[in-house]
């Protein structure tokens, strides 16, 4: 593992860091407490026995991030792809989904924003009045179940307050990147609050279409909306309303057969996605001893993805020397996906706990329901593919937390999961599986200071088999089994010099049994040298994922923040993938990955914030060797506060790198060399630089 690079940069900043400590006085001011929303009780994060990143407003605001792909590198081991107008598909420590065309998914990272369950399409998550973003890192066995393999991200939006409470918000940028974002928030009376927002973020994109003279052919347009009531009503009983719109009419242009930012397509693709989410929590605190909590939530996704296959238009052999014929396709895929959930538990109280008051308990049940149904549109079928995909989950679930001291807690928490799954199409594949799953873990965390405390956790998640829907396929090759995996975890986290320094410390070892992975069937495309795939699922034997993750935030003076995060990965498969692949590191798991920056305290109103994130390189897919390369990106934001309004001139990756989020490494599809199969690469944001100004009141 090549990491000159991440040694370099982390002994620049401790050298920094050292320069500063010695040269300023230590920091009066101490990090503020962080709270852990998505876990069964609320709870700071130095008390959470697990590896846990949190991302508050203030970084997001930072960062110009509009939607959640851009702050996924601040995290270790947290990885995307895009594929898509947006990075959709999320990987944590190796393990996640990179692309969807026709094959029904189950997947490996779970995504809650506000309680709404967008697991599979995080293009819907935008960062709209979001308080603060938690990524949980390993399998979720015990909280959330089949769709949580690798973890679990949950976004949670700003709550109501008791005193009105609001902000506007406007940022320009380049390739006319544009935002207009509000909240409103207060109370209608003693028992009743309520938060508005909305979220208005278009830009061109980063590609230009030579053939149709345009250089909006990829752009975003992203409308979101959220309304919050709160209602206490009654001293029992709390009642939360979520109601949560989104409507994303992107476009998709993002190949070219040169691998620049330069398309030639007639046909531009587009990535659109109109969701209606809503949800109803409650909290009823009628029993002595125990309080009884429910999340009942609802959601409509309506989803469009589709491009021009050949990437191209059809006179391409006009104007240029073609040894084969030029090819026009287009494929289009529109999903219609309801899914509605339950969750119902109740949580013990403080003072009633039972084994002699030594231990905290849970119990609940969960049911699941989701209904998706597929029309594919291709130009080289015969007619139109359709598919209908439904699956429901039931689930018992329960948690003790023993205190054998106020040091010493014992965490054991076991899930039991039905899971029902029924698939059928219009090419006469019809599949139903059943399955029973289980779940959990155990967890023992010292804390060994008031402010320090270590863990270890040993914990099993689990990933629902499916099938696979190409008639084209072998029959044993249409079904592939259920994935899990044991994960065993050990850690450190603290505050530290006399509050000023706040950070953790993981290793994680995850033992991978019947691991899912895409393989790709090649097909010649009628009449002509190119070559299309259709992606099916099938089973690795085993393999394993380990690590190191670092983060910390440490008030250096009383005018220099230092922050970061390190990831280091192995993550790889003990057996061959193929009779042409031997065994190798896993897709999208680069060894390693960092994010460093600093924060300078300039004058009372103007602060500089200067940070570098990186990766190492990785492979793009298990089915071909085709790499990314290593990187390094480096942003900076200049904001001057004067309390209520507050200004800024930002700009990410100040040095212009091409970064890829995408790539095909066995794919012919250019006419001019003769459809001889090489890599292509989609390419994230280059530079782009902007001024932002909000205003609070």
């Amino acid at each position: 593992m090549n990491i000159s690079r991440i040694k370099c940069i982390t002994l620049l900043f401790i050298l920094l860091a050292s320069v500063f400590n010695a040269l300023g006085a230590a920091a009066e001011d101490t990090i503020d407490e962080i709270i852990v929303s998505a876990d069964f009780r609320n709870a700071t994060l130095l008390e959470s026995a697990a590896s846990i990143s949190v991302i508050d407003g203030e970084t997001i605001s930072q960062r110009q991030a509009w939607h959640l792909e851009q702050l996924l590198n601040i995290a270790p081991n947290v990885n995307f792809s895009s594929g898509a107008s947006r990075g959709r598909f999320i990987q944590i420590r190796g393990i996640g989904e990179r692309s969807q065309f026709i094959e029904p998914l189950n997947p490996s990272v779970g995504i809650l924003v506000d309680g709404i369950d967008f697991t599979g399409i995080a293009g819907a998550a935008t960062t709209m009045d979001i308080q603060q973003v938690e990524i949980l890192r390993g399998p979720q066995g015990t909280l959330y179940g089949a769709n949580a393999l690798a973890g679990l991200i949950n976004l949670q939006a700003v709550q109501p307050s008791k005193e009105t409470a609001g902000n506007l918000s406007v940022s320009l940028g380049d390739y006319n990147s544009q935002t207009v974002s509000a909240g409103l928030g207060g109370s209608v009376s003693d028992r009743l609050g309520y938060r508005f927002a909305v979220q208005q973020y278009s830009t061109d994109g980063y590609i230009e279409n030579d053939f149709l003279n345009r250089d909006d052919t990829n752009n975003i347009d992203e409308l979101s909306l959220r309304s919050i009531l709160d209602w206490q009503a009654s001293i029992d009983t709390n009642i939360k309303l979520t109601v949560f719109h989104v409507n994303a009419d992107n476009g998709y242009d993002a190949f070219s057969l040169d691998n620049t930012r330069h398309a030639l397509s007639d046909n531009p693709g587009h990535d659109r996605h109109e969701a209606t989410a809503i949800a109803l929590q409650s909290n009823w605190q009628g029993n002595q001893h125990f309080e009884l909590d429910s999340t009942l939530s609802y959601a409509n996704n309506n989803l469009e993805y589709g491009y021009d296959e050949d990437w191209t238009y059809g006179d391409i052999c006009v104007d240029f020397v073609c040894i084969y014929d030029g090819y026009a396709s287009v494929d289009n895929y529109i999903r219609d996906r309801e899914n509605i959930s339950l969750d119902v538990r109740l949580v013990s109280k403080d003072g009633e706990q039972i084994f002699d008051g030594s231990t905290d308990w849970i119990m609940g049940v969960y049911w699941r329901d989701q209904d998706e149904q597929l029309l594919r549109q291709y130009s080289f079928a015969a007619g139109d593919f359709t598919s209908d995909f439904d699956t429901s989950n039931q689930a018992i679930y329960g948690q003790l937390d023993t205190h054998f001291s106020d040091n010493l807690t014992l965490t054991t928490g076991l899930r039991l999961e039905k899971r029902k799954a029924d698939y059928s199409d219009s090419e006469l594949v019809a599949h139903g599986m059943n399955e029973s799953l289980w779940g959990g873990r155990i967890a023992l965390h010292y804390q060994t200071t008031a402010n320090a405390m270590i863990y270890g956790l040993v914990s099993r998640g689990y990933k629902a088999g499916g099938v696979n829907s190409d008639p084209g396929l072998d029959a044993a090759d249409r079904e592939f089994d259920t994935e899990q995996m044991w994960n065993i975890e050990t850690g450190i986290k603290g505050v530290w010099l006399d509050g000023s320094l706040q950070a953790q410390l993981s290793a994680f070892y995850q033992l991978r049994d019947d691991i899912q992975i895409k393989q790709s069937l090649v097909q010649p495309i009628a009449e002509t040298n190119a070559t299309s795939f259709t992606d099916y699922f099938g089973n690795a034997a085993d393999g394993k994922n380990y690590g190191l993750e670092m983060e910390f935030n440490w008030l250096a003076t009383e005018t220099v923040v230092l922050f970061g995060s390190i990831g280091l990965l192995e993550a790889e498969f003990d057996t061959p993938l193929s009779d042409t692949l031997d065994s190798r590191e896993q897709a999208h798991a680069p060894s390693y990955q960092f994010s460093l920056g600093s924060t300078f305290q300039l004058s009372d109103n103007l602060a500089f914030t200067l940070d570098i994130e990186g990766k190492d390189e990785f492979f793009l897919s298990s089915r071909h060797s085709a790499e990314t390369q290593a990187y390094e990106l480096v942003n900076a934001n200049m904001t001057f506060d004067t309390g209520d309004w507050e200004l800024s001139i930002w700009g990410r990756n100040l040095t212009d790198k091409d970064v890829i989020v995408r790539g095909f490494g066995s794919f012919g599809n250019d006419p001019r060399n003769g459809y001889i199969t090489e890599p292509y690469y989609q390419f994230g944001a280059p530079r782009v630089v902007g001024f932002a100004g909000k205003y609070e009141f």
